[in-house]
Protein backbone atom coordinates (compact mmCIF):
# COMPACT_ATOMS: atom_id res chain seq x y z
CA UNK A 1 0.00 0.00 0.00
CA UNK A 2 1.39 3.45 -0.88
CA UNK A 3 2.00 5.80 2.01
CA UNK A 4 -0.82 8.32 2.40
CA UNK A 5 0.78 11.78 2.41
CA UNK A 6 -0.12 14.73 4.55
CA UNK A 7 -2.65 17.07 2.94
CA UNK A 8 -5.34 19.66 3.52
CA UNK A 9 -8.77 18.31 2.59
CA UNK A 10 -11.12 21.12 1.60
CA UNK A 11 -14.77 20.13 1.19
CA UNK A 12 -16.83 22.65 -0.76
CA UNK A 13 -20.46 22.11 0.22
CA UNK A 14 -19.36 21.09 3.70
CA UNK A 15 -22.80 21.59 5.26
CA UNK A 16 -24.55 19.48 2.60
CA UNK A 17 -26.07 16.02 2.88
CA UNK A 18 -23.29 14.19 1.02
CA UNK A 19 -20.60 15.67 3.25
CA UNK A 20 -22.45 14.71 6.43
CA UNK A 21 -23.56 11.24 5.38
CA UNK A 22 -20.53 10.06 3.44
CA UNK A 23 -17.45 12.28 3.28
CA UNK A 24 -16.89 13.18 6.92
CA UNK A 25 -17.63 9.64 8.17
CA UNK A 26 -15.29 8.30 5.47
CA UNK A 27 -12.44 10.51 6.73
CA UNK A 28 -13.12 9.28 10.26
CA UNK A 29 -12.89 5.65 9.10
CA UNK A 30 -9.66 6.38 7.22
CA UNK A 31 -8.22 7.81 10.43
CA UNK A 32 -9.36 4.70 12.31
CA UNK A 33 -7.58 2.50 9.73
CA UNK A 34 -4.38 4.53 9.87
CA UNK A 35 -4.91 5.87 6.33
CA UNK A 36 -5.09 9.54 7.29
CA UNK A 37 -1.76 11.24 7.94
CA UNK A 38 -1.37 12.69 11.43
CA UNK A 39 -0.81 16.18 10.04
CA UNK A 40 -3.69 16.06 7.53
CA UNK A 41 -6.63 18.28 8.35
CA UNK A 42 -10.14 19.13 7.14
CA UNK A 43 -11.47 22.55 6.15
CA UNK A 44 -15.17 22.83 5.46
CA UNK A 45 -16.32 25.53 3.05
CA UNK A 46 -19.92 26.55 2.34
CA UNK A 47 -22.24 29.53 2.28
CA UNK A 48 -23.62 28.86 5.79
CA UNK A 49 -22.21 31.09 8.49
CA UNK A 50 -20.55 28.97 11.19
CA UNK A 51 -17.66 29.11 13.60
CA UNK A 52 -15.04 26.37 13.79
CA UNK A 53 -16.70 25.06 16.94
CA UNK A 54 -20.14 24.93 15.35
CA UNK A 55 -18.78 23.06 12.35
CA UNK A 56 -16.92 20.61 14.58
CA UNK A 57 -20.20 19.95 16.35
CA UNK A 58 -21.85 19.16 13.00
CA UNK A 59 -19.00 16.79 12.13
CA UNK A 60 -19.30 15.15 15.55
CA UNK A 61 -23.01 14.47 15.01
CA UNK A 62 -22.44 13.19 11.46
CA UNK A 63 -19.78 10.74 12.62
CA UNK A 64 -21.88 9.47 15.53
CA UNK A 65 -24.80 8.88 13.18
CA UNK A 66 -23.15 7.58 10.02
CA UNK A 67 -19.64 6.22 10.75
CA UNK A 68 -19.43 2.59 9.60
CA UNK A 69 -17.40 1.43 12.58
CA UNK A 70 -19.22 3.45 15.23
CA UNK A 71 -18.02 6.39 17.25
CA UNK A 72 -14.61 6.38 18.97
CA UNK A 73 -14.24 9.18 21.53
CA UNK A 74 -10.44 8.96 21.71
CA UNK A 75 -10.11 9.16 17.94
CA UNK A 76 -12.52 12.09 17.82
CA UNK A 77 -10.46 13.99 20.40
CA UNK A 78 -7.44 13.48 18.16
CA UNK A 79 -9.22 14.69 15.02
CA UNK A 80 -11.29 17.54 16.46
CA UNK A 81 -8.48 20.14 16.57
CA UNK A 82 -7.74 19.39 12.89
CA UNK A 83 -11.19 20.54 11.70
CA UNK A 84 -11.81 24.15 10.63
CA UNK A 85 -14.39 26.08 8.66
CA UNK A 86 -14.55 28.95 6.17
CA UNK A 87 -17.81 30.58 5.06
CA UNK A 88 -18.28 32.32 1.74
CA UNK A 89 -19.85 32.34 -1.70
CA UNK A 90 -18.34 29.76 -4.03
CA UNK A 91 -17.30 32.37 -6.59
CA UNK A 92 -16.09 35.00 -4.13
CA UNK A 93 -12.45 35.96 -4.59
CA UNK A 94 -12.45 37.46 -1.09
CA UNK A 95 -13.69 34.20 0.45
CA UNK A 96 -11.13 32.17 -1.51
CA UNK A 97 -8.41 34.53 -0.32
CA UNK A 98 -9.61 33.89 3.23
CA UNK A 99 -9.45 30.14 2.54
CA UNK A 100 -5.89 30.40 1.20
CA UNK A 101 -4.80 32.32 4.30
CA UNK A 102 -6.45 29.75 6.56
CA UNK A 103 -4.71 26.87 4.75
CA UNK A 104 -1.32 28.56 5.06
CA UNK A 105 -1.84 29.18 8.78
CA UNK A 106 -3.00 25.58 9.41
CA UNK A 107 -0.02 24.17 7.49
CA UNK A 108 2.29 25.99 9.88
CA UNK A 109 0.30 25.13 12.98
CA UNK A 110 -0.10 21.40 12.21
CA UNK A 111 3.17 20.83 10.36
CA UNK A 112 1.39 19.89 7.13
CA UNK A 113 3.08 19.55 3.76
CA UNK A 114 1.16 22.11 1.72
CA UNK A 115 -0.65 19.47 -0.36
CA UNK A 116 -4.23 20.36 -1.28
CA UNK A 117 -7.21 18.09 -2.01
CA UNK A 118 -10.26 20.11 -3.08
CA UNK A 119 -13.55 18.19 -3.02
CA UNK A 120 -16.47 19.77 -4.93
CA UNK A 121 -19.49 18.35 -3.10
CA UNK A 122 -21.73 21.05 -4.55
CA UNK A 123 -24.45 21.49 -7.20
CA UNK A 124 -23.15 21.50 -10.81
CA UNK A 125 -23.88 25.21 -11.28
CA UNK A 126 -21.17 26.01 -8.72
CA UNK A 127 -18.40 24.02 -10.44
CA UNK A 128 -17.34 26.81 -12.77
CA UNK A 129 -16.93 29.57 -10.16
CA UNK A 130 -15.09 27.25 -7.74
CA UNK A 131 -12.73 25.92 -10.42
CA UNK A 132 -12.09 29.42 -11.72
CA UNK A 133 -11.33 30.86 -8.27
CA UNK A 134 -9.05 27.95 -7.39
CA UNK A 135 -7.31 28.14 -10.74
CA UNK A 136 -6.83 31.90 -10.78
CA UNK A 137 -5.35 31.92 -7.31
CA UNK A 138 -3.41 28.71 -8.03
CA UNK A 139 -3.78 27.93 -4.35
CA UNK A 140 -0.02 28.44 -3.97
CA UNK A 141 -0.06 29.51 -0.36
CA UNK A 142 2.20 27.32 1.73
CA UNK A 143 3.60 25.25 -1.14
CA UNK A 144 7.15 25.71 0.17
CA UNK A 145 9.69 24.16 -2.21
CA UNK A 146 7.11 23.70 -4.97
CA UNK A 147 6.86 19.90 -4.56
CA UNK A 148 3.42 20.06 -2.96
CA UNK A 149 0.52 18.91 -5.12
CA UNK A 150 -3.02 20.12 -5.56
CA UNK A 151 -5.87 17.89 -6.77
CA UNK A 152 -9.54 18.41 -7.39
CA UNK A 153 -12.37 15.89 -6.93
CA UNK A 154 -15.59 16.57 -8.84
CA UNK A 155 -18.89 14.90 -8.01
CA UNK A 156 -21.37 13.87 -10.67
CA UNK A 157 -23.04 14.97 -12.81
CA UNK A 158 -20.09 15.90 -14.99
CA UNK A 159 -22.04 18.04 -17.46
CA UNK A 160 -25.56 17.35 -18.65
CA UNK A 161 -24.68 16.55 -22.28
CA UNK A 162 -21.64 16.21 -24.52
CA UNK A 163 -21.28 19.94 -25.13
CA UNK A 164 -21.36 20.92 -21.45
CA UNK A 165 -18.98 18.07 -20.54
CA UNK A 166 -16.51 19.33 -23.14
CA UNK A 167 -16.77 22.89 -21.80
CA UNK A 168 -16.17 21.68 -18.25
CA UNK A 169 -13.13 19.70 -19.39
CA UNK A 170 -11.75 22.79 -21.17
CA UNK A 171 -12.17 24.85 -18.01
CA UNK A 172 -10.52 22.22 -15.82
CA UNK A 173 -7.60 21.75 -18.20
CA UNK A 174 -7.04 25.50 -18.23
CA UNK A 175 -5.90 25.28 -14.61
CA UNK A 176 -5.26 21.60 -13.82
CA UNK A 177 -3.45 18.78 -15.58
CA UNK A 178 -5.51 15.63 -16.19
CA UNK A 179 -3.53 13.76 -13.53
CA UNK A 180 -4.76 16.35 -10.98
CA UNK A 181 -8.45 15.85 -11.83
CA UNK A 182 -10.50 13.14 -10.10
CA UNK A 183 -14.02 12.78 -11.55
CA UNK A 184 -15.72 10.63 -8.97
CA UNK A 185 -18.32 7.91 -9.41
CA UNK A 186 -18.83 6.25 -6.04
CA UNK A 187 -19.95 2.98 -7.68
CA UNK A 188 -16.34 2.41 -8.73
CA UNK A 189 -15.32 2.42 -5.08
CA UNK A 190 -17.54 -0.51 -4.17
CA UNK A 191 -15.73 -3.77 -3.49
CA UNK A 192 -17.82 -5.89 -5.88
CA UNK A 193 -17.18 -3.52 -8.75
CA UNK A 194 -13.44 -3.70 -8.12
CA UNK A 195 -13.70 -7.47 -7.75
CA UNK A 196 -15.27 -7.73 -11.19
CA UNK A 197 -11.87 -7.33 -12.86
CA UNK A 198 -10.29 -9.87 -10.50
CA UNK A 199 -13.09 -12.35 -11.20
CA UNK A 200 -12.78 -11.91 -14.96
CA UNK A 201 -9.03 -11.83 -15.39
CA UNK A 202 -7.72 -13.91 -12.47
CA UNK A 203 -9.92 -16.97 -13.04
CA UNK A 204 -9.31 -19.18 -16.05
CA UNK A 205 -12.87 -20.50 -15.90
CA UNK A 206 -14.35 -17.16 -17.02
CA UNK A 207 -12.06 -15.42 -19.49
CA UNK A 208 -12.29 -18.08 -22.29
CA UNK A 209 -16.11 -17.96 -22.22
CA UNK A 210 -16.53 -14.19 -21.68
CA UNK A 211 -17.74 -13.43 -25.22
CA UNK A 212 -20.60 -13.68 -27.69
CA UNK A 213 -20.03 -17.40 -28.28
CA UNK A 214 -21.03 -18.35 -24.73
CA UNK A 215 -22.92 -15.36 -23.32
CA UNK A 216 -26.50 -14.88 -24.49
CA UNK A 217 -26.93 -11.38 -23.03
CA UNK A 218 -26.03 -9.13 -20.10
CA UNK A 219 -28.45 -7.25 -17.85
CA UNK A 220 -27.66 -4.36 -15.50
CA UNK A 221 -30.24 -3.24 -12.96
CA UNK A 222 -29.96 -0.27 -10.60
CA UNK A 223 -33.27 0.18 -8.81
CA UNK A 224 -34.42 2.39 -5.95
CA UNK A 225 -37.44 1.96 -3.70
CA UNK A 226 -38.07 5.65 -2.98
CA UNK A 227 -39.18 8.58 -5.14
CA UNK A 228 -37.63 11.99 -5.67
CA UNK A 229 -38.84 13.25 -2.28
CA UNK A 230 -37.88 16.89 -1.74
CA UNK A 231 -35.39 16.86 -4.65
CA UNK A 232 -38.00 17.26 -7.38
CA UNK A 233 -36.57 20.56 -8.61
CA UNK A 234 -33.08 19.12 -9.09
CA UNK A 235 -34.22 15.76 -10.40
CA UNK A 236 -36.46 17.34 -13.01
CA UNK A 237 -33.39 18.87 -14.69
CA UNK A 238 -31.67 15.49 -14.76
CA UNK A 239 -33.84 12.38 -14.99
CA UNK A 240 -32.89 8.71 -14.75
CA UNK A 241 -30.84 8.67 -17.96
CA UNK A 242 -28.52 11.49 -16.91
CA UNK A 243 -28.63 10.72 -13.18
CA UNK A 244 -27.88 6.98 -13.28
CA UNK A 245 -27.28 5.56 -16.76
CA UNK A 246 -24.61 7.89 -18.15
CA UNK A 247 -22.37 7.39 -15.12
CA UNK A 248 -23.08 4.51 -12.70
CA UNK A 249 -24.59 2.03 -15.15
CA UNK A 250 -22.21 2.77 -18.01
CA UNK A 251 -19.28 2.26 -15.64
CA UNK A 252 -20.63 -1.14 -14.62
CA UNK A 253 -21.16 -2.02 -18.27
CA UNK A 254 -17.66 -0.91 -19.25
CA UNK A 255 -15.98 -3.03 -16.57
CA UNK A 256 -18.07 -6.06 -17.57
CA UNK A 257 -17.41 -5.58 -21.29
CA UNK A 258 -13.87 -4.21 -21.60
CA UNK A 259 -10.88 -6.05 -23.00
CA UNK A 260 -8.07 -7.13 -20.64
CA UNK A 261 -5.90 -4.07 -19.91
CA UNK A 262 -2.16 -4.30 -20.56
CA UNK A 263 -1.53 -3.47 -16.88
CA UNK A 264 -3.48 -2.69 -13.72
CA UNK A 265 -2.71 1.02 -13.85
CA UNK A 266 -5.12 3.90 -14.31
CA UNK A 267 -4.15 4.66 -17.92
CA UNK A 268 -4.44 1.07 -19.15
CA UNK A 269 -7.77 0.38 -17.46
CA UNK A 270 -9.36 3.65 -18.51
CA UNK A 271 -8.11 3.20 -22.09
CA UNK A 272 -10.13 -0.02 -22.32
CA UNK A 273 -13.26 1.57 -20.84
CA UNK A 274 -13.12 4.37 -23.41
CA UNK A 275 -12.95 1.76 -26.19
CA UNK A 276 -16.18 0.22 -24.88
CA UNK A 277 -18.06 3.52 -24.95
CA UNK A 278 -16.78 4.30 -28.44
CA UNK A 279 -17.93 0.84 -29.61
CA UNK A 280 -21.54 1.22 -28.43
CA UNK A 281 -23.87 1.30 -31.40
CA UNK A 282 -25.45 4.75 -31.52
CA UNK A 283 -29.24 4.89 -31.36
CA UNK A 284 -30.69 7.14 -34.03
CA UNK A 285 -33.03 9.75 -32.50
CA UNK A 286 -35.79 8.67 -34.91
CA UNK A 287 -35.59 5.08 -33.58
CA UNK A 288 -35.21 5.82 -29.88
CA UNK A 289 -38.59 4.26 -29.00
CA UNK A 290 -37.45 0.95 -30.53
CA UNK A 291 -34.53 0.61 -28.12
CA UNK A 292 -35.30 2.78 -25.09
CA UNK A 293 -38.25 3.02 -22.69
CA UNK A 294 -38.89 5.91 -20.33
CA UNK A 295 -41.43 6.03 -17.54
CA UNK A 296 -42.77 8.08 -14.63
CA UNK A 297 -44.16 6.70 -11.40
CA UNK A 298 -47.83 7.42 -10.77
CA UNK A 299 -49.85 7.91 -7.58
CA UNK A 300 -49.42 5.18 -4.98
CA UNK A 301 -47.42 3.90 -2.03
CA UNK A 302 -44.35 1.72 -1.69
CA UNK A 303 -41.62 1.14 0.91
CA UNK A 304 -43.67 3.11 3.43
CA UNK A 305 -43.66 6.25 1.28
CA UNK A 306 -46.78 7.70 -0.33
CA UNK A 307 -46.65 9.74 -3.50
CA UNK A 308 -49.17 11.76 -5.50
CA UNK A 309 -47.22 10.74 -8.61
CA UNK A 310 -44.12 12.31 -10.10
CA UNK A 311 -46.01 15.04 -11.94
CA UNK A 312 -47.48 16.25 -8.64
CA UNK A 313 -44.27 16.15 -6.61
CA UNK A 314 -42.99 19.44 -5.18
CA UNK A 315 -41.18 21.64 -7.74
CA UNK A 316 -42.02 19.30 -10.66
CA UNK A 317 -43.94 20.92 -13.58
CA UNK A 318 -47.31 19.28 -14.27
CA UNK A 319 -46.30 18.58 -17.89
CA UNK A 320 -42.73 17.44 -17.18
CA UNK A 321 -41.36 14.86 -19.64
CA UNK A 322 -38.51 13.94 -17.25
CA UNK A 323 -38.22 10.19 -16.75
CA UNK A 324 -38.00 8.49 -13.35
CA UNK A 325 -37.44 5.15 -15.11
CA UNK A 326 -35.33 4.19 -18.10
CA UNK A 327 -34.69 0.85 -19.78
CA UNK A 328 -32.70 0.24 -22.94
CA UNK A 329 -31.11 -2.31 -25.21
CA UNK A 330 -27.56 -1.55 -26.36
CA UNK A 331 -25.06 -3.34 -28.59
CA UNK A 332 -21.27 -3.13 -28.34
CA UNK A 333 -19.99 -3.47 -31.87
CA UNK A 334 -16.66 -5.17 -31.39
CA UNK A 335 -15.30 -8.69 -31.84
CA UNK A 336 -15.97 -9.89 -28.28
CA UNK A 337 -19.61 -8.78 -28.08
CA UNK A 338 -20.80 -9.08 -31.68
CA UNK A 339 -24.62 -9.33 -31.61
CA UNK A 340 -24.82 -9.66 -27.80
CA UNK A 341 -27.45 -7.33 -26.31
CA UNK A 342 -26.87 -5.40 -23.09
CA UNK A 343 -30.12 -4.57 -21.31
CA UNK A 344 -30.06 -1.73 -18.77
CA UNK A 345 -32.84 -0.55 -16.46
CA UNK A 346 -33.03 1.90 -13.61
CA UNK A 347 -35.77 3.75 -11.81
CA UNK A 348 -37.26 5.18 -8.67
CA UNK A 349 -40.10 3.66 -6.65
CA UNK A 350 -39.36 0.14 -7.90
CA UNK A 351 -39.89 -3.19 -6.13
CA UNK A 352 -36.48 -3.47 -4.50
CA UNK A 353 -33.21 -1.62 -3.96
CA UNK A 354 -30.78 -3.53 -6.14
CA UNK A 355 -27.60 -2.79 -8.07
CA UNK A 356 -26.26 -5.76 -9.98
CA UNK A 357 -25.03 -7.24 -13.22
CA UNK A 358 -26.54 -10.49 -14.50
CA UNK A 359 -24.60 -12.40 -17.14
CA UNK A 360 -26.79 -15.05 -18.78
CA UNK A 361 -24.90 -17.80 -20.57
CA UNK A 362 -26.16 -19.66 -23.58
CA UNK A 363 -27.83 -23.00 -22.96
CA UNK A 364 -25.67 -26.09 -23.49
CA UNK A 365 -26.59 -28.66 -26.14
CA UNK A 366 -29.75 -30.26 -24.76
CA UNK A 367 -29.90 -33.45 -26.83
CA UNK A 368 -29.31 -35.58 -23.73
CA UNK A 369 -32.18 -34.01 -21.81
CA UNK A 370 -34.55 -33.48 -24.73
CA UNK A 371 -34.97 -37.24 -24.96
CA UNK A 372 -36.64 -37.21 -21.57
CA UNK A 373 -37.65 -33.60 -20.84
CA UNK A 374 -40.32 -31.43 -22.37
CA UNK A 375 -38.79 -28.23 -20.98
CA UNK A 376 -35.32 -26.78 -21.57
CA UNK A 377 -32.72 -26.86 -18.82
CA UNK A 378 -32.47 -23.51 -17.03
CA UNK A 379 -29.52 -21.43 -18.38
CA UNK A 380 -26.60 -20.53 -16.14
CA UNK A 381 -26.53 -17.03 -14.64
CA UNK A 382 -23.62 -15.17 -13.05
CA UNK A 383 -24.94 -12.44 -10.76
CA UNK A 384 -22.52 -9.74 -9.63
CA UNK A 385 -24.30 -7.93 -6.80
CA UNK A 386 -23.11 -4.42 -5.96
CA UNK A 387 -25.82 -3.79 -3.36
CA UNK A 388 -27.26 -4.93 -1.04
CA UNK A 389 -25.09 -7.74 0.36
CA UNK A 390 -22.12 -7.28 -1.96
CA UNK A 391 -21.07 -10.53 -3.55
CA UNK A 392 -21.30 -12.91 -6.48
CA UNK A 393 -23.82 -15.71 -7.15
CA UNK A 394 -23.30 -18.45 -9.73
CA UNK A 395 -26.45 -20.32 -10.73
CA UNK A 396 -25.90 -23.89 -11.87
CA UNK A 397 -28.22 -26.80 -12.58
CA UNK A 398 -28.34 -29.67 -10.11
CA UNK A 399 -30.35 -32.84 -9.64
CA UNK A 400 -33.00 -32.83 -6.93
CA UNK A 401 -32.45 -35.83 -4.58
CA UNK A 402 -34.78 -38.77 -5.08
CA UNK A 403 -37.20 -38.72 -7.96
CA UNK A 404 -38.53 -42.28 -8.30
CA UNK A 405 -39.02 -42.43 -12.02
CA UNK A 406 -38.36 -38.75 -12.75
CA UNK A 407 -35.13 -36.81 -13.14
CA UNK A 408 -35.75 -33.47 -11.45
CA UNK A 409 -33.36 -30.67 -12.29
CA UNK A 410 -33.32 -27.41 -10.35
CA UNK A 411 -31.14 -24.31 -10.49
CA UNK A 412 -28.93 -23.97 -7.39
CA UNK A 413 -26.83 -20.99 -6.33
CA UNK A 414 -23.17 -20.95 -5.34
CA UNK A 415 -22.90 -17.72 -3.34
CA UNK A 416 -19.91 -15.63 -2.33
CA UNK A 417 -20.67 -12.79 0.09
CA UNK A 418 -18.00 -10.40 1.36
CA UNK A 419 -19.42 -10.35 4.87
CA UNK A 420 -19.39 -14.12 5.40
CA UNK A 421 -16.27 -14.96 3.37
CA UNK A 422 -13.89 -12.39 4.84
CA UNK A 423 -15.77 -11.75 8.10
CA UNK A 424 -15.56 -8.01 7.55
CA UNK A 425 -17.92 -5.33 6.35
CA UNK A 426 -16.76 -3.99 2.96
CA UNK A 427 -15.48 -0.43 3.37
CA UNK A 428 -17.66 2.40 2.14
CA UNK A 429 -16.91 3.40 -1.44
CA UNK A 430 -15.95 6.94 -0.43
CA UNK A 431 -13.29 5.63 1.95
CA UNK A 432 -11.45 3.93 -0.89
CA UNK A 433 -11.90 6.79 -3.34
CA UNK A 434 -10.75 9.54 -0.97
CA UNK A 435 -7.74 7.43 0.01
CA UNK A 436 -6.87 6.84 -3.67
CA UNK A 437 -7.12 10.55 -4.43
CA UNK A 438 -4.71 11.35 -1.61
CA UNK A 439 -2.10 8.94 -3.01
CA UNK A 440 -2.79 10.03 -6.60
CA UNK A 441 -4.23 6.75 -7.91
CA UNK A 442 -6.79 7.56 -10.63
CA UNK A 443 -7.72 3.96 -11.51
CA UNK A 444 -11.22 4.21 -10.00
CA UNK A 445 -11.92 7.69 -11.37
CA UNK A 446 -13.28 8.81 -14.73
CA UNK A 447 -11.02 10.38 -17.32
CA UNK A 448 -12.11 13.40 -19.35
CA UNK A 449 -12.40 11.63 -22.70
CA UNK A 450 -14.23 8.78 -20.94
CA UNK A 451 -16.95 11.14 -19.70
CA UNK A 452 -17.30 12.64 -23.17
CA UNK A 453 -17.53 9.22 -24.85
CA UNK A 454 -20.37 8.23 -22.47
CA UNK A 455 -22.26 11.44 -23.21
CA UNK A 456 -21.88 10.79 -26.95
CA UNK A 457 -24.04 7.67 -26.44
CA UNK A 458 -26.65 9.41 -24.30
CA UNK A 459 -27.12 12.59 -26.37
CA UNK A 460 -28.94 10.94 -29.33
CA UNK A 461 -31.35 9.29 -26.88
CA UNK A 462 -32.16 12.63 -25.26
CA UNK A 463 -32.59 14.16 -28.72
CA UNK A 464 -34.95 11.36 -29.70
CA UNK A 465 -37.05 11.85 -26.58
CA UNK A 466 -37.23 15.60 -27.24
CA UNK A 467 -38.56 14.86 -30.74
CA UNK A 468 -40.86 11.99 -29.74
CA UNK A 469 -44.60 12.52 -29.41
CA UNK A 470 -44.82 9.70 -26.86
CA UNK A 471 -45.01 10.79 -23.22
CA UNK A 472 -43.24 8.72 -20.54
CA UNK A 473 -45.22 5.57 -19.70
CA UNK A 474 -46.79 5.51 -16.25
CA UNK A 475 -45.98 2.77 -13.73
CA UNK A 476 -47.19 1.98 -10.23
CA UNK A 477 -44.89 2.57 -7.25
CA UNK A 478 -43.60 -0.78 -6.01
CA UNK A 479 -43.59 -2.35 -9.49
CA UNK A 480 -40.67 -3.09 -11.81
CA UNK A 481 -41.56 -0.21 -14.10
CA UNK A 482 -43.88 0.23 -17.09
CA UNK A 483 -45.09 -2.68 -19.20
CA UNK A 484 -43.15 -1.31 -22.15
CA UNK A 485 -39.95 -2.19 -20.29
CA UNK A 486 -41.10 -5.81 -20.09
CA UNK A 487 -41.99 -5.74 -23.77
CA UNK A 488 -38.55 -4.39 -24.68
CA UNK A 489 -36.83 -7.57 -23.53
CA UNK A 490 -39.64 -10.10 -23.91
CA UNK A 491 -39.97 -9.43 -27.63
CA UNK A 492 -36.44 -10.89 -27.87
CA UNK A 493 -37.59 -14.05 -26.08
CA UNK A 494 -35.89 -13.02 -22.81
CA UNK A 495 -37.00 -11.71 -19.42
CA UNK A 496 -35.64 -9.37 -16.77
CA UNK A 497 -33.57 -11.14 -14.13
CA UNK A 498 -32.27 -10.20 -10.69
CA UNK A 499 -31.01 -11.98 -7.58
CA UNK A 500 -34.35 -11.65 -5.82
CA UNK A 501 -36.28 -13.25 -8.64
CA UNK A 502 -37.65 -16.73 -8.26
CA UNK A 503 -35.95 -19.29 -10.45
CA UNK A 504 -38.01 -21.30 -12.88
CA UNK A 505 -39.86 -24.36 -11.60
CA UNK A 506 -38.27 -27.77 -11.18
CA UNK A 507 -37.95 -29.55 -14.52
CA UNK A 508 -39.56 -33.00 -14.34
CA UNK A 509 -38.02 -35.51 -16.74
CA UNK A 510 -39.38 -39.01 -17.09
CA UNK A 511 -36.80 -41.78 -16.93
Amino acid sequence: MPTVPSCAIVIFGASGDLAKRKLIPALFELAREGQLHDSSYLVGYSRSQMTDEEYRKECHEAIKKFARGGFDEALWKKLEPRISYVAGDYGSDEAHSKLADALKALDGKLGASGNRLFYLSTPPNTFEPIITCLGERKAKAGTGDGKAWQRIIIEKPFGRDLESAKKLNVLLHKYFAEEQIFRIDHYLGKETVQNLMVMRFANAIFEPIWNYKYIDHVQITVSETLGVGTRGGYYNTSGALRDMVQNHMFQLMALAAMEPPTALDATSIRDEKVKVFKSIRKIEPSRVDDFVVRGQYSVGEAAGQKTPGYLKEKDVPADSPTETFAAMKLFIDNWRWSGTPFYLRTGKFLTGKISEIVVRFRSPPLTLFQKQCETAVYPNDLIIRVQPDEGISWRLNGKVPGGQGALNIKPVALDFLYKTTFNVEPPEAYERLISDSMVGDQTLFIRGDEAEAAWAVVDPIEQGWAQSKNAPAQYAPGSWGPKKAQDLIEKDGRGWLHSGAEVEPIIACSL
